[in-house]
């Protein structure tokens, strides 16, 4: 018997797992990014620790990447025949119609097999499973990685039982009467054993060097690609770092073909499922601000530059980026879209902290001390609590905040 398992076999839970099903199913719904997907399996991870014969059941969207992300995962998808949400009147009938057909989907299969506990992910495609859930006295949390929540978890706010918020400052922006945990957002087991030396053999990468690692997350992200384009001269003219950068896979051949002809060490691929490893080996990351990703920098313990995505009518990850500016983690910087604004702008930022090893040691402790690599196995038990007829979710006591 392994220490985590004579630690789980002692702990208050496992004494009450004998009031649940022999295979309880847990069902997460959600999806259309990276975001809303990837916490839900690092929950899933920490759920198999508890409880081993749990099953699971994932309400996604029909987006490809929800597909790829949760087949590779062993998670097979129910996908919903959800269509977004259209500012044109026209389109509101189907929009509605779908809606309707994924709500059906949700309820024959609830009442075939009763959820224990049903967890919205975020995104349009979290409310119909949700919805469900709460018509039939299932209980219900919602995933909140986002300082700011976005109109699904605030249409569904009021109806959970529990909400599981990364930052201690989205509480102000919920229904007074959510019940909210500060918990962190989830992050996967690898991200906390992370090895730098795999990491440069996997990427190819050498060990003699620092290593600037560029991210638009699971889309990729063009302006930010294109504002390092506007710096390759510069990387050319420091041999002492090399790149890792991920471009998306719209702009891989592009980016590829501009690498192509410069003396600059670099990796250069659309995508990595081994987003661990790309952490481990880097110095710097310049990247997006989606609150997955600023929870997988934070565990691993890392100094970023943060371009937070500009189109967003609410500007939620800039909000996101403050918070670790706040507290010393990160550098911001606006994105204007232009490569003849970010090219210059990216440089003004990147180039001394290059240059400054104190600085980024500093930047990486900040962003390691509000870390919470613990909140998959935090929410996990709490869900544990949550499906226990003794344990309301009235009474589950929240972790502390770290922002």
């Amino acid at each position: 018997m392994t220490a985590q398992d004579a630690e789980v076999q002692s702990s208050p839970l496992a004494a009450d797992h004998r009031q649940l099903d022999s295979s309880p199913l847990i069902v997460f719904a959600g999806g259309g990014t990276g975001g809303h997907l990837y916490p839900a399996l690092a929950i899933m991870q920490a759920l198999r620790g508890l409880l081993p014969d749990v099953r699971f059941l994932f309400f996604s969207s029909t987006r490809e990447i929800d597909s790829r992300i949760l087949t590779q995962a062993d998670v097979e998808p129910v996908r919903q025949p959800l269509v977004p949400l259209s500012r044109l009147p026209w389109r509101w009938p189907n929009v509605l119609r779908r809606f309707r057909e994924s709500s059906r989907l949700c309820r024959a299969l609830f009442d075939k097999d009763r959820p224990a506990v049903v967890v919205g992910t975020g995104g349009l495609a979290s409310v119909p499973a949700v919805l469900e859930a709460v018509r039939a006295g299932v209980p219900t949390a919602l995933l909140n990685p986002d300082l700011l929540p976005g109109r699904a978890n605030r249409l569904l706010s009021r109806r959970v039982n529990v909400i599981f918020a990364q930052w201690s400052d989205t509480i102000s922006h919920l229904r007074s009467r959510a019940h909210v945990i500060v918990s962190g957002c989830p992050v996967r087991p690898e991200f906390t054993r992370s090895d730098r030396s795999a990491g440069l053999q996997r990427f190819g990468l050498q060990a003699g060097r620092k290593t600037l690692l560029i991210t638009g997350a699971s889309q990729g992200a063009r302006s930010i690609n294109q504002a390092v384009v506007a710096n390759l001269d510069f990387l050319e003219s420091r041999p002492d770092w090399q790149v890792l950068h991920l471009t998306g896979h719209a702009d891989f051949e592009a980016m590829e073909r501009a690498y192509r002809n410069r003396s600059i060490p670099a990796a250069v691929m659309p995508f990595t499922e081994h987003m661990a490893d790309a952490l481990a080996v880097a110095d710097i990351v310049v990247s997006r601000a989606g609150a997955s990703t600023l929870a997988e920098i934070t565990a691993v313990g890392r100094a970023s530059i943060l371009m937070p995505y500009p189109y967003h009518r609410d500007k939620h990850q800039w909000a996101n980026a403050e918070c670790l500016v706040r507290a010393g983690a990160a550098r911001i910087l606006r994105d204007a879209v232009t490569p003849a604004v970010n090219g210059p702008a990216l440089r003004q930022t990147l180039e001394p902290l290059m240059a400054d090893e104190k600085a980024r040691q500093s930047i990486a402790a900040a962003a390691r001390r509000i870390g919470r690599p613990d909140a998959a196995s935090q929410i996990a038990r709490s869900l544990v609590s949550l499906m226990l007829p003794s344990s309301p979710a009235a009474n589950l006591d929240p972790v502390q905040a770290f922002c």
